[in-house]
Protein backbone atom coordinates (compact mmCIF):
# COMPACT_ATOMS: atom_id res chain seq x y z
CA UNK A 1 0.00 0.00 0.00
CA UNK A 2 1.53 3.28 -1.04
CA UNK A 3 1.82 5.94 1.62
CA UNK A 4 0.33 9.24 0.49
CA UNK A 5 1.73 11.60 3.09
CA UNK A 6 4.99 11.88 5.07
CA UNK A 7 5.32 10.00 8.34
CA UNK A 8 6.68 11.91 11.31
CA UNK A 9 8.43 9.61 13.79
CA UNK A 10 9.07 12.50 16.20
CA UNK A 11 7.88 16.07 16.54
CA UNK A 12 11.37 17.26 15.61
CA UNK A 13 11.06 15.34 12.32
CA UNK A 14 7.81 17.14 11.56
CA UNK A 15 9.14 20.58 12.42
CA UNK A 16 12.24 20.02 10.29
CA UNK A 17 10.04 18.98 7.33
CA UNK A 18 8.11 22.25 7.71
CA UNK A 19 11.17 24.45 8.27
CA UNK A 20 10.26 25.24 11.89
CA UNK A 21 12.79 25.67 14.73
CA UNK A 22 13.55 22.54 16.75
CA UNK A 23 15.71 24.02 19.51
CA UNK A 24 12.80 23.83 21.98
CA UNK A 25 12.15 20.17 21.14
CA UNK A 26 13.95 17.38 22.99
CA UNK A 27 12.81 13.92 21.88
CA UNK A 28 15.44 11.78 23.62
CA UNK A 29 13.02 10.34 26.18
CA UNK A 30 10.11 10.05 23.77
CA UNK A 31 8.35 12.97 25.49
CA UNK A 32 8.15 16.65 24.48
CA UNK A 33 6.34 19.72 25.78
CA UNK A 34 6.61 23.28 24.58
CA UNK A 35 4.70 26.53 24.12
CA UNK A 36 3.32 26.78 20.60
CA UNK A 37 3.60 30.56 20.74
CA UNK A 38 7.40 30.19 20.78
CA UNK A 39 7.38 28.07 17.62
CA UNK A 40 4.66 29.63 15.47
CA UNK A 41 5.71 33.26 15.42
CA UNK A 42 4.78 33.97 11.81
CA UNK A 43 1.02 33.62 11.56
CA UNK A 44 -1.15 32.50 9.89
CA UNK A 45 0.53 29.11 9.48
CA UNK A 46 -0.71 26.05 7.58
CA UNK A 47 1.01 22.70 8.09
CA UNK A 48 1.70 19.94 5.62
CA UNK A 49 -0.48 16.83 5.81
CA UNK A 50 1.37 14.15 7.76
CA UNK A 51 0.99 10.91 9.70
CA UNK A 52 2.64 10.95 13.16
CA UNK A 53 4.09 7.96 14.96
CA UNK A 54 3.31 9.38 18.41
CA UNK A 55 0.45 10.57 20.65
CA UNK A 56 -0.26 14.24 21.26
CA UNK A 57 -2.26 16.58 23.48
CA UNK A 58 -2.80 20.22 22.54
CA UNK A 59 -3.95 22.43 25.42
CA UNK A 60 -5.51 25.59 24.01
CA UNK A 61 -5.95 28.30 26.63
CA UNK A 62 -6.21 31.09 24.10
CA UNK A 63 -5.65 30.39 20.41
CA UNK A 64 -7.55 30.01 17.15
CA UNK A 65 -7.12 27.84 14.11
CA UNK A 66 -8.22 24.54 12.64
CA UNK A 67 -7.34 20.84 12.94
CA UNK A 68 -8.06 18.31 10.22
CA UNK A 69 -7.84 14.69 11.38
CA UNK A 70 -8.65 11.87 8.95
CA UNK A 71 -10.67 14.34 6.84
CA UNK A 72 -12.67 15.60 9.85
CA UNK A 73 -12.25 19.31 10.46
CA UNK A 74 -12.40 20.93 13.91
CA UNK A 75 -12.12 24.60 14.83
CA UNK A 76 -9.48 25.44 17.43
CA UNK A 77 -10.99 27.60 20.16
CA UNK A 78 -9.97 28.68 23.70
CA UNK A 79 -10.51 26.19 26.51
CA UNK A 80 -10.14 23.11 24.30
CA UNK A 81 -8.02 19.96 24.49
CA UNK A 82 -7.12 18.05 21.35
CA UNK A 83 -5.92 14.46 21.63
CA UNK A 84 -4.60 12.44 18.69
CA UNK A 85 -3.17 8.96 18.22
CA UNK A 86 -0.38 7.54 16.11
CA UNK A 87 -1.39 6.83 12.54
CA UNK A 88 -4.15 9.40 11.97
CA UNK A 89 -3.61 11.63 8.93
CA UNK A 90 -3.76 15.22 10.04
CA UNK A 91 -2.92 18.81 9.31
CA UNK A 92 -3.46 22.02 11.20
CA UNK A 93 -3.72 25.76 10.78
CA UNK A 94 -2.98 28.51 13.30
CA UNK A 95 -4.41 32.00 12.83
CA UNK A 96 -3.73 33.30 16.35
CA UNK A 97 -1.79 31.91 19.32
CA UNK A 98 -1.67 33.69 22.66
CA UNK A 99 -1.37 30.68 24.99
CA UNK A 100 -1.28 27.05 23.88
CA UNK A 101 0.94 24.08 24.74
CA UNK A 102 1.69 20.84 22.94
CA UNK A 103 2.70 17.55 24.57
CA UNK A 104 3.83 14.59 22.47
CA UNK A 105 4.84 11.14 23.69
CA UNK A 106 5.38 7.68 22.29
CA UNK A 107 4.47 4.22 23.56
CA UNK A 108 8.00 3.54 24.81
CA UNK A 109 7.78 6.58 27.09
CA UNK A 110 4.42 5.45 28.45
CA UNK A 111 5.69 1.99 29.32
CA UNK A 112 9.02 3.24 30.67
CA UNK A 113 7.86 6.18 32.79
CA UNK A 114 4.11 5.71 33.36
CA UNK A 115 3.37 1.97 33.64
CA UNK A 116 4.41 -1.18 31.72
CA UNK A 117 0.71 -2.00 31.20
CA UNK A 118 -0.36 1.61 30.70
CA UNK A 119 -3.47 0.79 28.66
CA UNK A 120 -5.03 -1.06 31.56
CA UNK A 121 -5.51 2.21 33.45
CA UNK A 122 -5.53 4.56 30.47
CA UNK A 123 -7.31 2.63 27.74
CA UNK A 124 -8.72 5.93 26.44
CA UNK A 125 -5.30 6.55 24.89
CA UNK A 126 -6.35 4.05 22.22
CA UNK A 127 -9.69 5.68 21.45
CA UNK A 128 -10.27 6.25 17.74
CA UNK A 129 -13.21 8.62 18.11
CA UNK A 130 -11.26 11.84 17.72
CA UNK A 131 -13.26 14.78 19.03
CA UNK A 132 -11.92 17.96 20.65
CA UNK A 133 -12.87 18.36 24.30
CA UNK A 134 -14.16 21.72 25.50
CA UNK A 135 -13.41 22.16 29.19
CA UNK A 136 -15.07 24.16 31.93
CA UNK A 137 -12.80 26.98 33.18
CA UNK A 138 -12.19 25.25 36.54
CA UNK A 139 -11.29 21.99 34.78
CA UNK A 140 -8.90 23.73 32.42
CA UNK A 141 -7.25 25.47 35.38
CA UNK A 142 -6.55 22.06 36.99
CA UNK A 143 -5.07 20.73 33.78
CA UNK A 144 -3.08 23.90 33.15
CA UNK A 145 -1.43 23.72 36.55
CA UNK A 146 -0.16 20.23 35.74
CA UNK A 147 1.11 20.82 32.20
CA UNK A 148 2.86 24.05 33.23
CA UNK A 149 4.61 22.21 36.07
CA UNK A 150 5.63 19.50 33.59
CA UNK A 151 7.03 22.18 31.28
CA UNK A 152 8.97 23.73 34.17
CA UNK A 153 10.51 20.35 35.04
CA UNK A 154 11.36 19.68 31.39
CA UNK A 155 13.36 22.91 31.31
CA UNK A 156 15.09 22.11 34.60
CA UNK A 157 18.24 20.13 35.36
CA UNK A 158 17.03 17.77 38.06
CA UNK A 159 18.70 14.32 38.00
CA UNK A 160 15.18 12.96 38.64
CA UNK A 161 13.63 14.87 35.74
CA UNK A 162 12.12 11.88 33.93
CA UNK A 163 10.69 10.39 37.14
CA UNK A 164 9.19 13.72 38.19
CA UNK A 165 7.70 14.36 34.75
CA UNK A 166 6.44 10.77 34.60
CA UNK A 167 4.63 11.19 37.92
CA UNK A 168 3.14 14.53 36.91
CA UNK A 169 2.09 13.08 33.58
CA UNK A 170 0.25 10.25 35.37
CA UNK A 171 -1.62 12.91 37.36
CA UNK A 172 -2.42 14.74 34.11
CA UNK A 173 -3.73 11.55 32.48
CA UNK A 174 -5.83 10.77 35.55
CA UNK A 175 -7.39 14.23 35.46
CA UNK A 176 -8.16 13.90 31.75
CA UNK A 177 -9.68 10.48 32.39
CA UNK A 178 -11.74 11.89 35.27
CA UNK A 179 -13.16 14.71 33.18
CA UNK A 180 -13.76 12.93 29.88
CA UNK A 181 -13.15 9.20 29.69
CA UNK A 182 -14.39 7.52 32.87
CA UNK A 183 -16.91 5.47 30.90
CA UNK A 184 -14.72 4.63 27.91
CA UNK A 185 -14.97 0.91 27.08
CA UNK A 186 -12.30 -0.26 24.61
CA UNK A 187 -14.01 -3.62 24.05
CA UNK A 188 -17.24 -1.84 23.08
CA UNK A 189 -15.36 0.33 20.61
CA UNK A 190 -13.49 -2.72 19.35
CA UNK A 191 -16.76 -4.50 18.64
CA UNK A 192 -18.70 -1.54 17.29
CA UNK A 193 -16.65 1.25 15.81
CA UNK A 194 -12.92 0.56 15.79
CA UNK A 195 -11.65 1.07 12.24
CA UNK A 196 -8.26 -0.39 13.19
CA UNK A 197 -9.86 -3.62 14.42
CA UNK A 198 -12.20 -3.84 11.43
CA UNK A 199 -9.39 -3.29 8.93
CA UNK A 200 -7.15 -5.79 10.73
CA UNK A 201 -9.86 -8.48 10.60
CA UNK A 202 -10.51 -7.70 6.93
CA UNK A 203 -6.80 -7.92 6.11
CA UNK A 204 -6.55 -11.18 8.05
CA UNK A 205 -9.41 -12.75 6.10
CA UNK A 206 -8.14 -11.51 2.76
CA UNK A 207 -4.63 -12.76 3.38
CA UNK A 208 -5.73 -16.28 4.29
CA UNK A 209 -8.09 -16.36 1.34
CA UNK A 210 -5.14 -15.48 -0.89
CA UNK A 211 -3.07 -18.22 0.76
CA UNK A 212 -5.74 -20.88 0.18
CA UNK A 213 -6.08 -19.85 -3.48
CA UNK A 214 -2.32 -19.93 -3.99
CA UNK A 215 -1.93 -16.17 -4.42
CA UNK A 216 0.30 -15.90 -1.33
CA UNK A 217 2.80 -18.38 0.04
CA UNK A 218 3.86 -16.95 3.40
CA UNK A 219 2.10 -16.04 6.64
CA UNK A 220 1.94 -12.39 7.58
CA UNK A 221 3.62 -11.25 10.79
CA UNK A 222 2.43 -8.49 13.09
CA UNK A 223 4.72 -6.09 11.21
CA UNK A 224 3.00 -6.91 7.91
CA UNK A 225 -0.47 -6.21 9.30
CA UNK A 226 0.81 -2.99 10.88
CA UNK A 227 2.35 -1.87 7.59
CA UNK A 228 -1.00 -2.29 5.85
CA UNK A 229 -2.43 0.39 8.17
CA UNK A 230 0.73 2.52 8.38
CA UNK A 231 0.98 1.83 12.12
CA UNK A 232 3.84 0.87 14.41
CA UNK A 233 3.54 -2.87 15.19
CA UNK A 234 3.57 -2.20 18.95
CA UNK A 235 0.70 0.24 18.59
CA UNK A 236 -1.33 -2.16 16.42
CA UNK A 237 -0.72 -4.94 18.97
CA UNK A 238 -1.84 -2.69 21.82
CA UNK A 239 -5.02 -1.65 20.01
CA UNK A 240 -5.99 -5.19 19.01
CA UNK A 241 -5.29 -6.70 22.43
CA UNK A 242 -7.04 -3.93 24.37
CA UNK A 243 -10.10 -3.77 22.11
CA UNK A 244 -10.62 -7.46 21.37
CA UNK A 245 -9.12 -9.15 24.41
CA UNK A 246 -6.75 -11.15 22.20
CA UNK A 247 -3.27 -10.23 20.93
CA UNK A 248 -2.54 -10.14 17.21
CA UNK A 249 -0.45 -13.32 17.51
CA UNK A 250 -3.49 -15.20 18.83
CA UNK A 251 -5.69 -13.94 16.01
CA UNK A 252 -3.07 -15.16 13.54
CA UNK A 253 -2.60 -18.56 15.20
CA UNK A 254 -6.35 -19.16 15.54
CA UNK A 255 -6.91 -18.28 11.89
CA UNK A 256 -4.02 -20.50 10.79
CA UNK A 257 -5.34 -23.47 12.76
CA UNK A 258 -8.91 -22.87 11.52
CA UNK A 259 -7.76 -22.86 7.90
CA UNK A 260 -5.62 -25.94 8.52
CA UNK A 261 -8.58 -27.82 10.02
CA UNK A 262 -10.76 -26.90 7.06
CA UNK A 263 -8.15 -28.08 4.55
CA UNK A 264 -7.49 -31.31 6.44
CA UNK A 265 -11.20 -32.09 6.59
CA UNK A 266 -12.45 -30.82 3.24
CA UNK A 267 -9.57 -31.36 0.81
CA UNK A 268 -7.56 -34.27 -0.50
CA UNK A 269 -4.28 -32.34 -0.28
CA UNK A 270 -1.42 -34.08 1.50
CA UNK A 271 -0.07 -32.85 4.82
CA UNK A 272 3.00 -31.59 3.00
CA UNK A 273 0.91 -29.70 0.45
CA UNK A 274 -1.22 -28.13 3.18
CA UNK A 275 1.84 -27.08 5.15
CA UNK A 276 3.31 -25.32 2.10
CA UNK A 277 -0.08 -23.82 1.27
CA UNK A 278 -0.22 -22.23 4.73
CA UNK A 279 3.26 -20.78 4.46
CA UNK A 280 5.29 -23.36 6.41
CA UNK A 281 8.67 -24.18 4.92
CA UNK A 282 8.67 -27.70 6.37
CA UNK A 283 5.83 -30.16 7.01
CA UNK A 284 7.33 -30.96 10.42
CA UNK A 285 7.04 -27.28 11.42
CA UNK A 286 3.38 -27.32 10.43
CA UNK A 287 2.75 -30.55 12.34
CA UNK A 288 4.38 -29.19 15.50
CA UNK A 289 2.45 -25.91 15.17
CA UNK A 290 -0.87 -27.69 14.66
CA UNK A 291 -0.29 -30.05 17.60
CA UNK A 292 0.63 -27.13 19.87
CA UNK A 293 -2.84 -25.63 19.43
CA UNK A 294 -4.99 -28.74 19.00
CA UNK A 295 -3.07 -31.47 20.88
CA UNK A 296 -3.41 -33.60 17.73
CA UNK A 297 -1.09 -34.06 14.79
CA UNK A 298 -2.54 -33.18 11.37
CA UNK A 299 -2.62 -36.90 10.52
CA UNK A 300 -4.50 -37.75 13.72
CA UNK A 301 -6.94 -34.87 13.20
CA UNK A 302 -7.70 -35.96 9.63
CA UNK A 303 -8.27 -39.56 10.71
CA UNK A 304 -10.58 -38.42 13.51
CA UNK A 305 -12.65 -36.29 11.12
CA UNK A 306 -12.83 -39.05 8.51
CA UNK A 307 -14.06 -41.49 11.16
CA UNK A 308 -16.97 -39.15 11.89
CA UNK A 309 -18.06 -38.94 8.25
Amino acid sequence: MKEKEPTSKTLADLYEMMGLPVDLISTESGFTIHSLKETFKDLPFKSIAYRPDYFSFVFVKNAYGKYIIDEMGFDINPGTIYFTNPGNYRSFEWSEITDAYLITFNEFYLKEHVHPDVYQDFSFLLTEIVQPRLMLPAQFADIEQLYRQIHKEQLGKSPYKNKIIGSLFVALLLKIKEYFWQDYNPIYEGNRSSSIVKIFKKNLEEHYRAIVFGQENSLYRVQDYADLQHLHPNYLSSVIKTKTGKPVSMWISEKTVAEAKSLLHNSEASIKEISFMLGFSEATHFSNYFKKYTELTPVAYRKLQNSKS
